[in-house]
């Protein structure tokens, strides 16, 4: 994947990047197993995880269906070889490859179940990708699509105000380098565009009430990390002030009884088929504006 298709390749392979999906994985995934009884697959079905990472939810899936066989995709080799690594135990059930979400090298309708988690606020023109999955799912099958959004953080405000801040830095360096920040609330009428039906919006609750302080604080610590230089050169701030503005919320996170929360979108729906979705941008086509 190029660079115009990767634009925060540096932020992905730092090593903040690591920690970062644990802490989110510990966060989401006790609340979102539950979304995927949804999608009422078992059995010996087929499932990608794009934007797989570390392997952290693929091993977790790999649990969830035990007769599966799952592929996982990054663009890092460097996030590959920790997901190989430790997923050895699952032995031919798991499969890594390094691929281009724009360009997947899958055959149509290969899957049963694409699941997609934090990558769509990480490219730009996400409709690509999406029409990507749409090609390799099966007639009826599900996509379930984890979509950051950087307006849905809600922190105390104190002298520094973290609205502000995530509006004014979070999101200003995203649109700056053609990524969309509130992908979350835009998700669902891009899989209606896109033909999907059954069509859900749910939300993860990461908050100091269900999910530990010290795993919560350290989703904020990572992003501090990785991102922190690059959240000031798009804000036009110092480094310096972009760090106090995570450590405030950090602490807060970390000190009773503060309150703290996050609602992290998760937008499910089923796959008309390949053939469907093309003859419905077809006649939208022919309709005209």
């Amino acid at each position: 994947m190029s660079n115009d298709r990767n634009p925060q390749a540096q932020q992905m392979g730092d090593e903040s990047m690591v920690r970062n999906l644990a802490y989110q994985a510990d966060a989401i995934w006790p609340q979102e197993r539950m979304l995927f009884d949804r999608y009422g697959l078992s059995g010996a079905v087929r499932i990608l995880d794009l934007g797989c990472g570390t392997g952290e939810i693929t091993r977790r899936l790999a649990d969830r269906y035990p007769q599966a066989t799952l592929l996982g995709i990054d663009i890092l080799d460097s996030n590959l070889a920790f997901a190989r690594r430790d997923s050895a135990a699952y032995g031919d059930r798991i499969h890594y490859r390094q691929g281009d979400a724009f360009a997947l090298d899958s055959a149509d309708e290969e899957f049963d179940l694409v699941v997609c988690r934090h990558m769509s606020q990480a490219v730009p023109n996400f409709a690509q990708v999406l029409a990507e999955i749409t090609r390799v799912l099966t007639g009826g099958g599900w996509l379930h699509l984890l979509s950051e959004d950087y307006g849905m953080l809600h922190m105390p405000a104190h002298a520094r105000d973290p609205d502000r801040f995530w509006n004014e830095n979070a999101i200003a360096f995203l649109h700056r380098i053609g990524c969309d920040g509130r992908i979350g609330r835009h998700s669902p009428p891009l899989l209606e565009a896109a033909g999907y039906r059954d069509i859900a919006m749910d939300y993860i609750t990461v908050d100091t009430l269900r999910v530990t302080r010290p795993t919560f604080a350290g989703i904020l610590k990572a992003w501090r990390d990785g991102y922190s230089t690059s959240l000031a050169q798009a804000s036009g701030r110092s480094v310096e002030e972009v760090i106090a503005d995570f450590d405030t919320m950090i602490e807060a996170i970390e000190t009773p009884p503060a309150y703290a929360v996050w609602h992290v979108p998760v937008v499910s729906g089923r796959s008309q088929g390949r053939s469907c979705a093309s003859g419905r941008a077809t006649s939208a086509l022919l309709r005209g504006p």
